[in-house]
């Protein structure tokens, strides 16, 4: 079936409390939120959610081979690497990460948390969250630093990202 015919009529609204939610291990130390994924849009091309890096910390550089990432500073202030080159990040800087464009978004605050709306397309973003992090509950304290799953390269190129290696580098 045709991408569009699937999503044809339909209409999802996801509330700030609502959809799963996942801590993220190091060095990222926050959460991911994916809100807007397939499973419940019904349109498989593309899945959108947030990301919260805690102070200090960073998603690490990485580059997605067949995917477009749609990066928004939601709240918060820190920097993006794209390509070798630091961007800064302030509430309502965007960010266009085409194919193979290597990238990492740090948090550079002690603290306050760095919050990015993100949006992915293909979708798959969502199910790295899920494989890598550990159920969330709202309003729960965060956990103390966890690592990545030993085969987090794996579950990384499972889901199409590139550029990346289990020491973090």
């Amino acid at each position: 079936m045709n991408p569009m015919e699937s999503a044809r009529g339909r209409a999802v609204v996801v509330q700030p409390e609502e959809g799963r939610s996942w801590w993220q291990p190091a060095p990222a130390n926050g959460h991911a939120e994916p809100k807007l994924v397939p499973s419940e849009t019904g349109f498989g091309t593309l899945s959108m959610g947030f990301q919260t890096i805690a102070p200090g910390s960073r998603i690490r550089p990485h580059s997605h081979g067949e995917q477009v990432e749609l990066q928004i500073c939601f709240r918060g202030r820190g920097h993006a690497v794209a390509d070798g080159e630091r961007h800064p990040l302030v509430p309502g800087t965007v960010c266009f990460l085409g194919p193979d464009v290597k990238h990492e978004i740090v948090n550079e605050s002690a603290d306050e948390d760095l919050v990015m709306m993100w949006l992915i397309s293909p979708a798959g973003l969502e199910e790295f969250f899920a494989a890598i992090g550990r159920e969330r509950t709202r309003g729960e304290p965060a956990p103390p630093p966890f690592e990545r799953p030993t085969d987090v390269v794996a579950i990384e190129r499972a889901v199409g990202m590139n550029d990346t290696n289990a020491a973090g580098r």
